[in-house]
């Protein structure tokens, strides 16, 4: 072979390694970052040619694949849309998918590694490919019963409900809320038509409120306050404070007042307890300092508050109190204020371990996968993430909240059922003087023996200056709904 064959015969095998190198970089180690890509619209047309799984709640279809005459053989429907849209999310060709249609998709479109005996099945017998199934957690009339109490009233908020004995989400409320049907239609113009309009929307709809945003909590922190003051050791709930109606934030000129400028009794010095049910600022305020930040950091912490992988499988962004610069910062803090942030689900985490003689449960929303034929493939076994504070402790806040509860009024209280339960009022906003304050309401019944815990957030749904617009008037009807819907179901 003279030299100009041989040197092209050597750039023909260096071009043919070349490219044997790239397809094995390709279809080998970049196959799966390809297939997931959500602007593969090859994956997502070949996932609408078959029939994707169906999520469920007790027996009852939340999402599922229907053949259709259409351009594809199947299209994906929501029989209940709206209510259970922060759950499922929504599947389209156009705008790819949210909800547990994105966190499970592996699960529903077949490509799991727990179907890999049906795919492999599918394979050998020529069979049609399609997904397995996902059961959820909600129990579907508690669903409801949130959905219809937040929507009906015009409110937007969001409503969380578990079970404190195993974290098993058994609500997850959003509003206001969107039908997932049409950025499932087949249409691309009804998708787009849709997309416009969910996406301009003001307040915002795609936006998941119970995991996706968060929020200063008000007083509902002041049971983080009272948790790390009794893990202590150096308080009871007989222990004083100041039941001054405004004190000056330490070191500054800035006054701290109670709420529409009240004392806290008729006293010099207020209980613990009884600062607690009437959710007295300045007794928290000095409470605070006397334990230091380090106590309230470390009680948050334990409460699951800046925990940063929390994932239902949905990821929930992180909780936090912020930095704390300074005492005043920190007696800002101890009232939910300042930098302090939590979403509906993490506020729900905190009453539910105390719910559950302190411990902290990881919430879950995927109780079972299933496969094409409804064998149960895989079930969650509830998870400890710690001890949030003794089932000494946990009894303590228990009695003081269900204090709480009893001088509370509002509507929606239920015969026969002792509820432990905190409001709070929180200020946001650049112009938190002006601005309507958030309301929560945080429980758990039956007090004796808990089932259900709750968080309620209503967004701006308060008056700082009437009593009839606070936490105890607004949120906590929506609350004891919630309890009421749980409660039915469990009997």
């Amino acid at each position: 072979m003279n030299t100009p064959v041989r040197r092209i015969a050597i750039a023909v095998m260096a071009m043919i390694l070349l490219l044997m190198a790239n397809l094995t970089y390709i279809q080998v180690v970049k196959a799966g970052d390809y297939r997931t890509d959500q602007r593969n619209q090859r994956v997502l047309l070949a996932e609408y040619s078959r029939q994707r799984g169906q999520i469920s709640a007790e027996g009852q279809v939340l999402a599922r694949s229907v053949e259709t005459e259409g351009q594809y053989p199947y299209q994906r429907e929501y029989p209940d849309g709206s209510a259970f849209a922060s759950v499922t999310g929504y599947y389209s060709l156009v705008y790819s998918a949210g909800g547990l249609e994105r966190a499970a998709n592996d699960v529903l479109n077949g490509s799991d590694d727990r179907l890999f005996t049906r795919r492999l099945s599918d394979l050998i017998t020529g069979r049609d490919p399609s997904g397995g199934n996902v059961v959820t957690t909600i129990d579907p009339a508690v669903q409801q019963a949130a959905y219809d109490a937040l929507s009906d009233a015009g409110y937007t908020g969001a409503v969380v409900a578990l079970q404190p004995a195993t974290g098993a989400i058994l609500a997850m409320a959003s509003t206001p809320s969107y039908d997932p049907n049409p950025l499932a239609s087949q249409s691309a113009q009804t998708q787009q038509d849709a997309w416009a309009e969910y996406t301009a929307a003001d307040p915002p709809v795609l936006t998941n409120r119970a995991i996706q945003e968060i929020y200063p909590p008000g007083s509902t922190f002041k049971l983080i306050d009272v948790a790390a003051a009794l893990e202590s050791g150096r308080y009871t709930p007989d222990s004083q404070l100041t039941a001054a109606s405004s004190i000056t934030l330490a070191d500054t000129a800035t006054p701290l007042q109670n709420f529409n400028g009240n004392a806290c009794g008729t006293a010099a010095t207020a209980s613990l307890r009884e600062a607690l049910q009437r959710s007295c600022n300045t007794a928290f305020a000095e409470l605070a300092q006397q334990l230091g930040e380090q106590a309230i950091r470390d009680q948050a912490e334990a409460f699951g508050i800046g925990t940063e992988d929390i994932a239902i499988p949905m990821g929930v962004v992180p909780s936090t109190i912020g930095d704390i610069e300074s005492t005043a910062a920190l007696q800002q803090t101890s009232i939910g204020q300042r930098d302090v942030a939590l979403t509906p689900l993490q506020n729900a985490m905190v009453v539910a371990a105390i719910a559950n003689d302190g411990r902290l449960m990881a919430p879950y929303l995927i109780s079972e996968i299933q496969g094409q034929d409804l064998e149960t493939l895989d079930t969650t076994e509830p998870d400890q993430l710690g001890q949030s504070v003794s089932p000494g402790v946990a009894q303590t806040l228990t009695d003081l909240m269900v204090n709480n509860e009893n001088s509370y009024t509002g509507a929606g209280k239920i015969r026969g059922v002792q509820i432990a339960a905190k409001t709070g009022t929180a200020e946001h906003g650049a112009d938190p003087k002006s601005t309507p304050p958030h309301v929560w309401y945080v429980a758990f019944a039956p007090a004796e023996n808990p089932q259900v815990a709750v968080a309620v957030l209503v967004e701006s749904g308060g008056d700082r200056n009437n009593l009839a617009a606070t936490g105890g008037a607004v949120a906590a009807p929506i609350g004891r709904a919630v309890i009421g819907a749980a409660l039915r179901g469990s009997q």
